[in-house]
């Protein structure tokens, strides 16, 4: 595990390396996604409970944490994935805020209590289990709260799955990401 160039892009942690595991094939949020999608959320991070899954380096819950979260919840199958978590935690002074858990989904789902005030979920973009995810992700938001889903530009993802409704999609590159919020009541 060593620090790399993937670095925290803003917020009181603006600038820290953090840890890549060694021997996962890993492909982190680009720096410049991560700001869209922080840059599109802009005050709703601050003070929020956060649920990262498929956390993966864990750039995008410690980007929240950086940005104001009050606490995040990573989820991560690798275990040299979770160990680079916790030391990017401990480099960055959010490990008090931070809860790190070994699972796969979407049944990792089931050992969580809600509502998370922002969900961010960046899976293999060839991952066939990420719709079904996506749809249990619903009965862990808050009323009022987010899923940002990142995937490849190409995917189209759902636009209304179970009880959420896709609220905006923007495209960066190869990468795109899909915003969804609860369905409003009719």
């Amino acid at each position: 595990m060593a620090a790399s160039k993937l670095r925290v892009t803003g917020g009181t942690a603006r600038g820290v390396p953090l840890t890549e595991p060694r021997g996962v094939r890993l492909r982190p949020t680009a720096g410049i996604v991560r700001e869209a999608i922080f840059n599109i959320m802009g005050d709703e991070v601050e003070g929020s409970t956060v649920l990262d899954i498929y956390a993966g380096t864990g750039s995008l819950g410690i980007e929240a944490l950086s940005r104001g979260a009050k606490s995040v919840t990573f989820i991560e199958a690798e275990a040299a994935a979770c160990t680079a978590i916790h030391a990017s935690l401990a480099r960055t002074g959010f490990t008090p805020q931070a809860k790190v858990l070994r699972g796969r989904m979407p049944a990792a789902l089931s050992a969580l209590k809600g509502p998370f005030d922002l969900i961010l979920m960046d899976p293999p973009y060839a991952d066939e289990e990420a719709p079904e995810t996506l749809i249990e992700l619903a009965a862990l938001l808050s009323p009022t709260g987010l899923i940002v889903y990142e995937h490849g530009s190409r995917y189209n993802p759902p636009e209304r799955p179970g009880t959420l409704q896709m609220s905006d999609r923007r495209v960066y590159g190869d990468s795109a990401i899909a915003l969804y919020r609860l369905k409003e009541e009719e």
